[in-house]
Order: structure tokens, then C-alpha cells, then sequence
């Protein structure tokens, strides 16, 4: 994959070769994320962060990341804040944004709305999200998250055994990590969800084509038994059709500590895409579960920051000057 200069809106354009190039790439922006160096390689450079739809931990890791690469960042929250809400054309919007900036990252509650804006973007747009289609950073920090949990076990991803368990049906971070896994060997896929939320029949065909075991299951105990990664996700209620609808789903699949010590094999990893839904009718991943050693969820969310790093420096095209222009910490950092 040629990442120069490119939009990312898809997994579609990642093979294993080039995801595995992500991953190492982020290996190295460790360093800067953790805070003991400082980096100011994109100083001077802008990063637009168009966020159309609620967002907490990708706009802001977005915007950490391109800060500590010392870029500059400038954000739009909601269509009501921006010139769509006039009826502007994502058109119009992606030619006069593009002109203001060196890189932009949107998410938009439409399929196919933010390929639509990179065709008229005269600089990178990366895909934050779009609709229930595709999530690929994303998936890229949850493969990542994956590989260095398995990693502290001296496993690898070929031959992995994963339970998915909520709405897979509306998940674009289920999606874009099945996608991302198909290109790994023999991975056993446990799915777990109601009937109504399935995984696409597309996507369990096309894992089923490349070789990969696809089991399913509607009761969670029976599901998670003999995996070695949980991958939960919550109820995405904004895609359905009311409130009422989404309702009917909330709290039917709940991992707590009791049920993960009675039916997961010890050291099972722990993982969800946040935000987990901790109102007491829905508790998809149980607070009591916070003291568990094998809860990734957090880690998860800090390799979002490395991973986004790690696009910016491949599209921009500064993975060779990151460390050139290195420099000490010069603030007390409670991280050290």
C-alpha cells in the first residue's frame, strides 16, 4: 500500500503487509505518547477534525496525536456548527476545509459520506467513522491492541479465537476488524447477538471464503468458553429506527466478573471499542470487571493515540524525520 499522500476510508485497502507496517511505525511514535521525548516534526502543519456525529476518544486521540507530532489541530463538532446546517454541499465543504489545512479527519453519520467529501478534498482525508459502514483506525488500534496482548502470552494472531459479542449487525468497528483479521490464518470467529443484530451475511461469507471458522451463538456463556479474546460492543441505539428499538437490545448480553471466572479460560483478554454503556439497564462490561488484570479496554484506548500517529507520519510522509527532530521533555510528567 502506497500511503503517501492518500485518503484512508477503508480496511478494504489494507493487506497484512501493510497493516503490519501501521503497527511498526506506531512501535516507534511509543516514545512521544508516553511523553519521555517530544517530537516536532508536523510543527507549522494543520489537521482539520470534522466530527459530525458525538465522538470522545477518537476526535480527541486524533487531535492528541497530531499535537504531539507538533502539528496544530481545528475542530468541528456538529453539523449545527458548521455551514451544512445552511445546506452547504460536503462538496463545497471538502474544497474550502481542504484549502485551510494539511490533513483531515471526519466522521459523519452517513455511509459513504466521507468518501463522497474526499473526492472534492484537495488534501488526506482519513475516514473517523461513517455511519454503520467502517471504522478503520479503529480496527487498526484494536489488531494492534490484540497482537501485543497475545504478545505478553508469546501467541501471535494465526489461529486466533475471538468471541464478538453485541449489536454486530450496526458495530462499523466489528466490520472493519473482521476485514482487517480475514488477512491472518485460521482465526475461529465465536458471534454472539440476537438474531435482528447480526454480522452482515457479506462479511461471515467473505471470512468463510478465506478460510476462517465461523460459530454462532446466542447465549453468552456458551460463547466466550475457550477464547482468547472477548471483543464486547454495546448497543449502538443512534442507528436505530427509535428509541423503543434499541431498547428491546440493552443489557441481553453482560460479561461481569463472576461469569468470566466460571466460563472464560484463564487470562481470556478483555476488549471493547468504548464507550461501554454503564447505565444500569444496559452494563454490556460490568464495572466490577475494573480490577481485572485482562480488561484491555483502557490500554486499547492509550494505542489509539500511537496508531493514529503512525497514519499521520505515513500519509504526510515524515516516518523518517520523527526522530530527527526529538527533544527532552521539559514538564514534570507523572508518567515517569
Amino acid at each position: 500500500m502506497e500511503f503517501l499522500g492518500k485518503h484512508i476510508l477503508s480496511v478494504d485497502q489494507f493487506d497484512r503487509n501493510a497493516t503490519e507496517q501501521v503497527f511498526a511505525v506506531a512501535e516507534e511514535m511509543q516514545v512521544y505518547a508516553e511523553r519521555k521525548r517530544i517530537t516536532r516534526v508536523l510543527e507549522g502543519a494543520i489537521l482539520s477534525n470534522m466530527f459530525f456525529e458525538p465522538s470522545t476518544r477518537t476526535r480527541v486521540s486524533f487531535g492528541s496525536a497530531f499535537n504531539l507530532l507538533g502539528g496544530e489541530v481545528r475542530e468541528t463538532t456538529e453539523v449545527k456548527d458548521s455551514s451544512l446546517a445552511k445546506g452547504e454541499s460536503l462538496y463545497d465543504t471538502a474544497r474550502v476545509l481542504s484549502g485551510y489545512s494539511d490533513i483531515i479527519v471526519m466522521r459523519h453519520p452517513e455511509e459513504g459520506s466521507v468518501s463522497e467529501f474526499s473526492e472534492a478534498s484537495r488534501v488526506p482525508v482519513i475516514n473517523g467513522g461513517d455511519g454503520a459502514n467502517e471504522h478503520p483506525s479503529q480496527a487498526l488500534l484494536d489488531l494492534y491492541t490484540m497482537k501485543k496482548e497475545l504478545g505478553t502470552k508469546e501467541k501471535g494472531l494465526d489461529g486466533l479465537r475471538i468471541a464478538l459479542i453485541g449489536d454486530l449487525k450496526n458495530g462499523r468497528a466489528v466490520h472493519s476488524l473482521c476485514k482487517l483479521l480475514s488477512h491472518y490464518q485460521r482465526i475461529t470467529f465465536n458471534l454472539i447477538a440476537p438474531q435482528e443484530l447480526e454480522l452482515s451475511d457479506e462479511i461471515e461469507t467473505a471470512l468463510i471464503a478465506k478460510g476462517h471458522t465461523i460459530k454462532k451463538h446466542v447465549r453468552l456463556e456458551e460463547g466466550i468458553k475457550d477464547v482468547e479474546i472477548i471483543y464486547v460492543t454495546r448497543t449502538q441505539e443512534e442507528r436505530f429506527a427509535s428509541q423503543e428499538d434499541a431498547d428491546r437490545y440493552k443489557g441481553l448480553f453482560r460479561l461481569n466478573q463472576s461469569i468470566y471466572t466460571e466460563h472464560c479460560a484463564p487470562n481470556t483478554v478483555i476488549m471493547h471499542p468504548l464507550p461501554r454503556d454503564s447505565r444500569k439497564d444496559a452494563q454490556e462490561l460490568d464495572i466490577d470487571m475494573n480490577e481485572n488484570p485482562n480488561l484491555a479496554i483502557f490500554r486499547q484506548a492509550d494505542n489509539g493515540v500511537v496508531i493514529r500517529m503512525a497514519l499521520f507520519a505515513l500519509v504526510l510522509g515524515v516516518v523518517e524525520e520523527v526522530h530527527n527532530h526529538s527533544q527532552p521533555v521539559t514538564w514534570f510528567s507523572s508518567r515517569l
